[in-house]
């Protein structure tokens, strides 16, 4: 099969490194993709928010299927542009994709499937949640426990230009849960668990995330099964009865609270970094999930942990366009059995630089989630690049 991956960020090189090792896809590209992509795939300079130009290139390149990482051209409707054009995509169309897009809608879908979320505060005080409505690269939510912190969050969320709300803060363990969904019916994936903070201590200002692991001690690989039925399915069914079935992955981000499993958010594509490790994890054929056969067997997944490390500039998350600074020892971290996938860089004059916020994702892989994590952070101390930054208690006391 011919598979065309659209995206450039550590989530996209992930889904192409996976995809490559599948015996069936035998010429893949990506738009515009990245140098990490570049060692796997065919890429072309094409931007993943020009539909125009990703539907030539799909139909040029005579593909079998398109892969959306990215949730903004969802949102904006590419996958139903490909559809239109006959071209199959992994990935939902602009109106199921409001289940991301519209923090509004996903309550009113899960308040009628009967899902379990947070509850909508009429007037914001601490401690709360303060979320915008619409896309905000993973950046649109505020923990304010203190007045100072939710007077800056209402600036904060103010500034974006589109509604916000506040709703009841929920405590407990935050985990992910990917389900692919082909309309009313879906396979799930193992839970993962990712740091959105920038600090160490879940300090600092939320970020589009910065490391992540799996598989989870306290939610077993096996109680996905359960939180399929319980969170996923009512929705797809919701979703389904509105006329705008979903196709692609549905990502439950959850938390477990005194009452239970409660839906922090629904996103409409894979999770990015939680991802990473899960595909590290993967031992059986990633490409007919993609391609909407559930019908298979289900997917295999080692019982060995995996640990990712993002690398990110100094400056991250308040700038996400740190370009220019070079790269060293990708190729030394590699060769000590992490996997290395490229979130933010390009080549400057033919050497590796940095070109983003979330510059690298690395992944260790070890028999339990002790040994990968030593094995991620061996890796990372093999690389650099001027004002790297990263958390250091990535998966600690597990």
């Amino acid at each position: 099969m011919r598979v065309l991956v659209v995206g450039s960020g550590g989530r996209e090189h992930a889904l192409a490194w996976s995809l490559s090792r599948s015996a069936d896809v035998d010429d893949l590209h990506a738009a515009p993709g990245n140098p990490g992509i570049a060692a796997l795939a065919t890429c072309h300079p094409v931007r993943a928010d020009d539909h125009a130009a990703l539907s030539s290139l799909a139909r040029e390149l005579r593909v079998d299927l398109v892969v959306v990482g990215p949730e903004a051209p969802l949102a904006a409707g590419l996958a139903d542009e490909l559809r239109q054009r006959g071209i199959a995509v992994f990935g939902p169309s602009a109106a199921a994709a409001q289940i991301e897009a519209s923090k509004a809608f996903a309550k009113d879908v899960m308040d009628a499937a009967g899902v379990p979320n947070a509850r909508t505060l009429a007037v914001a005080q601490p401690p709360c949640v303060v979320k915008a409505d619409g896309l905000a690269a993973g950046k649109g939510v505020w923990v304010c426990r203190t007045q100072e912190e939710l007077d800056a969050a209402l600036r904060a969320a103010e500034a974006l230009g589109q509604p916000f709300h506040a709703e009841e803060l929920l405590e407990g363990p935050e985990l992910s849960v990917f389900a692919i969904a082909a309309g009313e019916t879906a396979v799930v994936l193992p839970p993962s668990r990712d740091y959105k903070r920038i600090g160490d201590g879940d300090t600092g200002p939320n970020t589009g995330g910065v490391g992540s692991y799996s598989p989870l001690p306290d939610t077993p690989d096996e109680e996905a099964a359960e939180i399929l039925e319980t969170i996923h399915l009512p929705v797809l069914r919701e979703l389904a009865r509105r006329g705008t079935p979903f196709y692609g992955a549905l990502y439950g981000g959850l938390i477990r609270t005194e009452d239970g499993l409660r839906v922090i958010e629904f996103n409409c594509r894979f999770g990015d970094p939680d991802t990473q490790p899960l595909l590290a994890r993967l031992e059986s054929d990633l490409l007919p999930l993609l391609a909407g056969d559930l019908s298979t067997p289900p997917p295999r997944f080692s019982s060995r942990a995996a640990v990712e490390v993002v690398l990110t500039a100094p400056d991250y998350p308040a700038r996400s366009d740190y370009r220019g600074a070079l790269i060293e020892g990708v190729d030394e971290a590699a060769a000590t059995g992490a996997i290395v996938f490229h979130a933010g860089t390009a080549l400057l004059d033919g050497r590796l630089a940095t070109n983003g916020g979330r510059i690298l994702d690395v992944v260790g892989v070890g028999d339990d989630i002790a040994a990968a994590r030593t094995a991620a952070y061996d890796a990372v101390s093999c690389i650099h690049f001027a004002g790297m930054q990263f958390r250091t208690d990535i998966a600690a006391n597990v």
